[in-house]
C-alpha cells in the first residue's frame, strides 16, 4: 500500500472521512507553495490534491485558471514540482497525489514521469483529460512505482462506464459533483447521492467528491455519504484575496482549511 491506501485504511478504521484541499503548484510562487502545503496539513488535511499548472485547463473553472497563470508566469516546470515535493517529504508524511493534464505527463513519458514521481515522494496521479480507454500505457507503468491510478467519474457517467473506472482506478475515486468545470458554488448538486449509490454497486474503493464544494456545511453533507472532501477552488480564493500579504494570506488559509476540516470530520 502506498500513503493514499494507508490514509484511507486509518480512516475506515477511525470511522471518519478524508479532508483533501487543492493547491496549483506555484501559486502564487512556488516557495509559497510549499509553506500552503505544510499550512494545510497543520489545518487539517489528510491528503493534498497538487496541481500542475497548464497552459489549456479545460477542466478549470476561472479561479484555477487564473491560478495557473499566476503559477506559469514563474516559468514552474513539472519537474521542478517533482523536486518541491522531494524537498518537503523530510518534513511531511502528508498523502500527494498530483492532478496533471495529459501532455505534461506525455512530454515526460509515462515510465519517467511514474519513476520520478516515486522517487519524489508523489504517491498518486489525477488526470481530468485521459480517459480510461486511452490511459493503457499509464496504467501499465504506474503498478511499477507504487502509484495510484486515480480517475473521474461524472453524474451522467452510466453504470458500465462507472465499473470500468472503478476497476482501473486506485487509491480512490475522483466523484466530480457536477458536470462541468471546478468553481465554489452556492449548493451542492442534487446529483452527488445517486451517483455515489450507483459506484457503491461496483466497488468498495474510497470515493471522494469534489468540483464545487466550498464551505464547510457542504462538506459535512458530502462527509455523509463520501469516504474523501475535495476542496479546491474555494482555497485558492482565499489564497488570491491575500496574495498580497503573506502572513494574512497563510493565516486565512489556516483558519478557511480548519474550519473546512471540522466539517468533514463532524
Amino acid at each position: 500500500m502506498n500513503r493514499i491506501d494507508q490514509k484511507f485504511q486509518v480512516l475506515r478504521h477511525e470511522g471518519t472521512r478524508a479532508f483533501m484541499p487543492y493547491l496549483c503548484a506555484g501559486d502564487p510562487n512556488p516557495e509559497l507553495t510549499s509553506k500552503l502545503l505544510l499550512t494545510l496539513e497543520e489545518a487539517g488535511a489528510d491528503l493534498i490534491e497538487l496541481g500542475v499548472p497548464f497552459s489549456d485547463p479545460i477542466a478549470d473553472g476561472p479561479t484555477v485558471q487564473r491560478a495557473s497563470e499566476r503559477a506559469l508566469t514563474h516559468r514552474i516546470s513539472l519537474q521542478q514540482i517533482l523536486e518541491m515535493v522531494t524537498s518537503l517529504r523530510p518534513q511531511t508524511d502528508i498523502p500527494i497525489a498530483l492532478m496533471s493534464y495529459y501532455n505534461p505527463i506525455f512530454r515526460m513519458g509515462e515510465e519517467a514521469f511514474c519513476k520520478a514521481a516515486q522517487d519524489a515522494g508523489v504517491d498518486g496521479v489525477i488526470v481530468p483529460d485521459l480517459p480510461p480507454e486511452q490511459a493503457q500505457p499509464l496504467l501499465e507503468v504506474a503498478p511499477h512505482y507504487n502509484l495510484a491510478t486515480i480517475f473521474l467519474v461524472a453524474p451522467t457517467s452510466p453504470p458500465e462506464r462507472m465499473q470500468r473506472i472503478a476497476s482501473v482506478s486506485t487509491g480512490f475515486i475522483y466523484c466530480v459533483s457536477v458536470t462541468g468545470v471546478t468553481g465554489a458554488r452556492g449548493t451542492l448538486s442534487d446529483e452527488i447521492a445517486p451517483m455515489i449509490a450507483e459506484l457503491r454497486k461496483h466497488t468498495d474503493k474510497p470515493l471522494s467528491v469534489g468540483f464545487g464544494v466550498s464551505t464547510p456545511e457542504q462538506a459535512a453533507q458530502v462527509a455523509q455519504i463520501a469516504d474523501g472532501v475535495i476542496v479546491g477552488s474555494a482555497i485558492v480564493d482565499v489564497i488570491e484575496e491575500n496574495i498580497d500579504d503573506e502572513a494574512k494570506l497563510l493565516a486565512a488559509v489556516k483558519q478557511f482549511a480548519s474550519d473546512l476540516a471540522a466539517g468533514v470530520k463532524l
